[in-house]
């Protein structure tokens, strides 16, 4: 069931939201050569927590050990922080957060290329962030969510990438997950209508080989299916009456 919020609980969220940007901060300021994912996980929940109220979603979430995803270079999603993972010079790492405060989740996610990446690697970047950019401009009263997919993917198309299609954004609030599922490709006009007070959570993975996936051992880490490097970045964004409102710039 679609849960809208009030302008009361998107101010919350919006609050929640300003600490996720803060925390994506530190993970900018944080990541270098040398560094492991552990060490960023580590950062980021004590900055996190260093905020009173403030706690990260993701630890606990069913199961989950951390309190970020940190995904390498093939790595889509869901990568675990280990200290045996440590970055290196042209690495690319997709850092996924979820804060959770004043009883409601927001989640972000962004790629950072880490020390000096190639210009494929850097393009690859660029269009999944302008995709993120082009579907947040769809989400409006009146909109459906066909309409962000659709734009999502015709402007990583456009870029010469594809999106991952097993995966999607999700409505978000009250719990991590909520309906609707927010796919990052469509067609206008089609699935769910965008509403005042819906909290959904964009999020394009945009790969640079083929679209398929597959999971890890780990049961948690999702991977590109031939071992090209993927990127990801999302925002929770709120409809209202005036356009979309993103809460976690």
């Amino acid at each position: 069931m679609v849960q809208l919020k009030s302008p009361r609980e998107i101010e919350t969220m919006a609050t929640g939201g300003k600490i996720l940007a803060a925390t994506h901060e530190q993970m900018r300021k944080s990541i270098r050569p040398g560094i492991s994912t552990a060490e960023l996980d580590r950062v980021a929940e004590e900055f996190i927590r260093s905020h009173e109220g403030a706690t990260p979603s993701f630890k606990g979430l069913y199961g989950f050990p951390a309190s970020i995803c940190s995904s390498v270079n093939e790595e889509i999603v869901h990568g675990i922080p280990s200290p045996r993972r440590v970055l290196k010079d042209g690495d690319i790492v997709s850092v996924d957060i979820g804060v959770y405060y004043g009883g409601l989740h927001t989640d972000s996610a962004r790629t950072f290329g880490v020390g000096t990446v190639d210009a494929q690697t850097q393009k690859l970047l660029t269009v999944t962030e302008e995709s993120l950019e082009a579907g947040i401009a769809e989400a409006r009263l009146g909109n459906h969510v066909g309409d962000i997919g659709a734009a999502i993917e015709a402007h990583v198309k456009k870029g010469g990438f594809v999106v991952v299609r097993d995966l999607v954004g999700h409505g978000v609030g009250q719990s991590m997950h909520e309906e609707p599922q927010v796919p990052n490709h469509g067609k206008p006009k089609r699935g769910a209508k965008l509403a005042a007070g819906l909290t959904i959570a964009i999020e394009p993975m945009v790969n640079a080989g083929r679209a398929e996936t597959r999971t890890l051992p780990d049961k948690w880490t999702v991977v590109t299916i031939d071992g090209k490097r993927s990127a990801h970045f999302e925002h929770t964004v709120a409809v209202t009456a005036d356009g979309p409102r993103v809460l976690t710039r």
